[in-house]
């Protein structure tokens, strides 16, 4: 093959085959098909586009140049959530041990918070001692026996994706629909799951920002896993302002505890409970949503689910102390709250904001590999459609850093738009589509 002619080909709105997509895969994960060459062929196929079967066997070609996940010693039909990102969005933290407490094999890869979305992986390891490495031993005994264990992405899982991913983001080619469904779907497959469940994210604090993309997105990755033989599912949720009230690793944390305690934000219950009904259903563990919700009700508020997070933890290196008493977890040494200037009701909440101001103040990492301080972060206390009076607190920043406070309460002021009238408050669930639906 030739890659120019194929350049070409994609440029005049041909169609790539399996084949083609393999070898321009394979070649350039490989270091045969230079830069220049690939970057062409990337902004070929964002000027004209991919078709299903060209966007499914890309993925495939993804998934399939590095390791892929052998899943078959577990137990029991595997289900995977995954979120496109957010701010405040701690779900795993509940659903994780909620899903795993009803019966349902989970057995995650998860990955650490870059830009203003937060990461798994860093809110766990605000547990003292809480760590990722597990061998593929340790991994496969832990689902096996409390249905549960979360790891890390190996550095080999999709390195097609990794390197493809690099080269479109400073070529400007990351905001092509196949390009950000293959790049999702290619580590989500390779992780070996049998069914997944996607929580796709909408509005301010999303990477998709409008209904429309976010529908589109949801449509395209439901369609490629479908093609790939997974039972595939998305819900559409809102991310116009954050979920829950706490945006920071260990005040997240502490929110995911409450909620297991049956004492969390209800819009993080709701979603939750929709989220993982989803999951339940796949695994046979309930013949419907409806007896599948009933079934996480109970679980949630019987304290079974809690008991599961704790010996999650504990088989990961953290203690079930901390779970049992959240104020052990690390906490900042300024709490401040910051008031409102003027009485209404909160009418907007620029939401990839609140996740920058956590990132200026240390919770979050503009780059790879930037350390951060998992004890900082705020706790929203007026969210959209709340009245609120002069004087009155917005939020509680927690802090390390004093200069940083005076910013993130400057900032902070900024993000709330407060108006005379109040505002709908939109929907929490857009949407949710399953494989027979997206086809």
């Amino acid at each position: 093959m030739n890659m120019c002619e194929l350049i070409v080909k994609k440029k005049r709105g041909g169609r790539l085959n399996e084949k083609e997509i393999d070898w321009i895969v394979q070649g350039y994960t490989a270091g045969e098909i230079p830069d220049y060459q690939m970057s062409a062929m990337l902004m070929a196929i964002c000027f004209t586009g991919m078709d299903e079967e060209e966007t499914k066997d890309l993925t495939l070609s993804m998934a399939k140049s590095g390791d892929l996940m052998d899943l078959s010693a577990i137990h029991g039909k595997k289900i995977d959530k995954h979120s496109t990102g957010g701010v405040g969005d701690k779900t795993t933290l509940v659903i994780g041990p909620l899903a795993a407490a009803a019966g349902v094999p989970v057995a995650k890869m998860s990955g650490r918070g870059l830009g203003h979305t937060g990461g798994t992986i860093d809110k766990l390891e605000s547990f003292h001692g809480f760590h990722t490495s597990l061998t593929p031993e340790q991994f496969i005994k832990n689902v096996n026996s409390i249905h549960i264990a979360l790891a890390g992405q190996t550095a080999n899982l999709a390195p097609a994706d990794k390197k493809i991913y690099a080269l479109r983001d400073v070529t400007g080619t990351v905001d092509q629909m196949s390009l950000i469904a293959s790049s999702i779907m290619s580590k989500k497959l390779a992780s070996g799951a049998d069914g997944i469940v996607l929580d796709v994210k909408t509005g301010d604090g999303a990477f998709m920002k409008t209904l429309e993309d976010s529908k589109a997105l949801a449509r395209e990755m439901v369609q490629i896993g479908t093609l790939a033989g997974r039972d595939m599912s998305a819900v559409i949720s809102d991310m116009d302002q954050p979920l829950g009230y706490a945006v920071g690793n260990a005040l997240e944390v502490k929110e995911a505890i409450a909620t297991l305690n049956g004492n969390g934000p209800e819009d993080l219950r709701e979603l939750v409970l929709v989220l993982t009904s989803l999951m339940v259903v796949k695994a046979g563990k309930a013949k419907d949503i409806r007896e599948a919700r009933i079934l996480l009700e109970e679980t949630l508020d019987s304290g079974k689910a809690l008991q599961v997070m704790k010996e999650w933890i504990v088989a990961q290196g953290g203690t079930a102390e901390e779970v049992e008493h959240p104020d052990l977890l690390p906490q900042a040494l300024c709490q401040e709250a910051v008031c409102a200037e003027k009485s209404g009701f909160v009418t907007k909440i620029h939401t990839e904001e609140i996740g920058r101001i956590c990132m200026l103040l240390g919770g979050g990492r503009a780059k790879k590999g930037d350390p951060i301080d998992l004890s900082v972060g705020l706790v929203l206390r007026k969210k959209v459609g709340d009245p609120v009076h002069s004087g009155e607190s917005l939020a509680i920043l927690h802090a390390n850093d004093r200069e940083k406070l005076a910013e993130a309460k400057e900032r902070l002021l900024k993000a709330y738009e407060i108006k005379k009238e109040p505002v709908a408050v939109r929907p929490l669930i857009w949407e949710i589509l399953d494989g027979t639906e997206a086809e």
